[in-house]
């Protein structure tokens, strides 16, 4: 080989030209992380016009002429916060429904405190939920609203609408449990066998962070390697970036919750599966699922490790309404509220099934 040939060897452009690559990457990636980045997150203008303790009641300020008679009145879970459904604007569950003419309310349950640790299933149901949905009743002179539940926050709108009938129009459930006889998933599985009475006699409320960690737990691989391996390798894409950060200051805004809550719902839906049997109470009230006779739209994920699809596609068949109709969608737990995908499916099936039903 003549001196100065190995130089002109293919390997060595190729190494050169990968570098070259790595710096003007790594040069992008510096300028994205020491910008200014916008990563705001529920940004969609509302106001509180309901408050009770730490629980609020939001009102999402129309974005154009109401095409609904009946507002809706959506329930997150008391695990993280209501905030997913209006992430960023682009994908954002609440700005879909407000350019469609739909009047949005809103349960925020706040950050429990010490005083919360004593709060049951039937303080939120029968209490914080029940008097906010009078509230929306009375503001807009009607006997019934249209009720929409996420994950723990659906759980809990099946207990109410078949507590209230007469109360709700028509309710969504999306990625809700209410069948935890399945191994479909590893939560179920862990939860079946979690010792709830030594947490909560050690912690009080549960904290919100404990259970994060859980989550992370389910699926490490995917939910921590894959996911900062994703970041490295889409540094120097700014919009990539932001939502990155918008989805873990999402994940990270982790409220405790309630102790005896956590413990209700561990007991009598995780180990003794009461609430699809129609054997669940609130205090002195039977749940029977057998009087809900509206209008039901049960939305689930078939690649959700927290819900998995045993877990809720058995609702419409335990209710004694026979208008009901099962979803299911090609995502996960949370791609179902911000996978670009499921944007163009989920929101504007929902609105065409109210609107379908909302001179009813």
């Amino acid at each position: 080989m003549n001196p100065g040939e190995e130089n002109r060897h293919p390997f060595w452009h190729e190494l050169a030209e990968e570098m070259e690559k790595l710096q003007g990457k790594s040069q992008r990636a510096r300028e994205i992380l020491l910008g200014s980045l916008n990563t705001e997150i529920a940004a969609t203008p509302f106001d509180v016009v309901y408050q009770e303790d730490r629980v609020r009641l939001k009102h999402y300020r129309p974005g154009t002429a109401s095409a609904f008679k009946t507002p809706l009145l959506i329930v997150y879970a008391l695990i993280n916060r209501e905030t997913m459904l209006d992430l960023q604007p682009d994908r954002s569950v609440i700005q879909t429904f407000l350019k469609n003419g739909l009047e949005v309310y809103m349960m925020d349950w706040g950050y429990p405190t010490r005083k919360d640790r004593f709060l049951t299933i039937e303080d939120h149901v029968c209490g914080y939920m029940n008097n906010a949905v009078d509230f929306i009743r009375e503001r807009h002179g009607l006997d019934k609203i249209n009720l929409m539940g996420i994950c723990m926050g659906g759980s809990f709108c099946v207990m109410y609408t078949a507590l209230f009938p007469e109360k709700i129009r028509n309710l969504n459930t999306t990625v809700t449990p209410t069948n935890f006889e399945t191994d479909e998933g590893l939560l179920h599985v862990w939860m079946r066998r979690l010792d709830a009475d030594r947490m909560v006699e050690t912690y009080g409320n549960i904290p919100g962070d404990l259970m994060n960690f859980g989550f992370l737990l389910l699926n490490p691989a995917r939910l921590v390697i894959d996911k900062y391996k994703g970041l490295l390798e889409s540094i120097n894409d700014k919009q990539f970036v932001e939502n990155f950060v918008r989805m873990e200051k999402w994940i990270f805004d982790s409220p405790d919750v309630p102790g005896e809550t956590f413990r209700q719902f561990v007991q009598d839906c995780y180990r003794e599966n009461l609430l699809i049997k129609s054997r669940m109470r609130l205090g002195s009230r039977l749940v029977d699922l057998r009087k809900i006779e509206m209008p039901l739209l049960n939305i689930y994920a078939r690649h959700d490790h927290l819900v998995p699809p045993d877990s809720s596609r058995y609702l419409t068949q335990a209710v004694g309404s026979s208008d009901v109709e099962d979803v299911c969608l090609d995502t996960g737990h949370i791609g179902i509220y911000v996978s670009s995908k499921t944007q163009k499916e989920f929101a504007p099936r929902i609105i065409e099934w109210l609107k379908e039903r909302d001179d009813q």
